[in-house]
Parts: C-alpha cells; sequence; structure tokens
C-alpha cells in the first residue's frame, strides 16, 4: 500500500503543474535541471508535464539522490511495476534506494506540487 503511494505521488508530480517560487522582490525564481529524471518526466504521456515541473523535479532529485538511484527512479516513468519490484526486493541497495526514493517523493512533492 505504501509504495502505491509513494508510486502515485511520483506520477502524480509528473502530472501537475508546479508553481512558482518567489523571492522577497516578487520576481519569479526558476530552478530547472536537466538529468535522467526530467527526461524520463519530459517524455512521459502525462499532459500536464513541463519544463518546468520536470526540471524542478530533476533539481530535487539532484539534492536527494545519487546519479545512479536517478537512473533507477527514471525508469519508474516507463515501468511503474519496475517501482513495486524494487519496493518490495529483499536486496540491501534496493532496500537502501526505497527509503531515499521516498524522501524524494516527499522532498519533491512539496517544492514542485
Amino acid at each position: 500500500m505504501k509504495a502505491a503511494l509513494v508510486l502515485t505521488t511520483a506520477m502524480a508530480l509528473a502530472a501537475c503543474g508546479g508553481g512558482d517560487r518567489r523571492s522577497g522582490d516578487s520576481a519569479p525564481v526558476t530552478r530547472l535541471s536537466s538529468g535522467p529524471i526530467s527526461s524520463a518526466c519530459m517524455a512521459s504521456s502525462r499532459k500536464a508535464r513541463s519544463r518546468r515541473l520536470c526540471g524542478c523535479i530533476q533539481t530535487v532529485a539532484d539534492r536527494t539522490l545519487r546519479y545512479s538511484d536517478q537512473t533507477l527512479a527514471a525508469s519508474f516513468f516507463s515501468d511503474p511495476h519496475r517501482a513495486q519490484e524494487i519496493r518490495q526486493s529483499d536486496r540491501r541497495r534496493h532496500e537502501l534506494f526505497w527509503k531515499q526514493y521516498t524522501e524524494f517523493s516527499v522532498a519533491a512533492e512539496k517544492s514542485c506540487g
């Protein structure tokens, strides 16, 4: 059930638009990064995907996930079942990844959602 929530959150991030972050002078601050998650997000079939949203999610990934973990997380966009396999895996590496991925999902939803 928890995996479904996290996966749903990640997919919702790819489907919804993000709000502008504003500085003290009310000028929009855009944080755009490129990388595996941003590329997977833009390649997804979600109607609401945008460079701003996908770039924001990538920025959060850059702060919270190693590049190898970003590559694995990016694979979830095209193969959501892979996320379930990783979450249920008994491998220690997958357990550590899933903990980081969950933290990333929460942070991305707060920053970009």
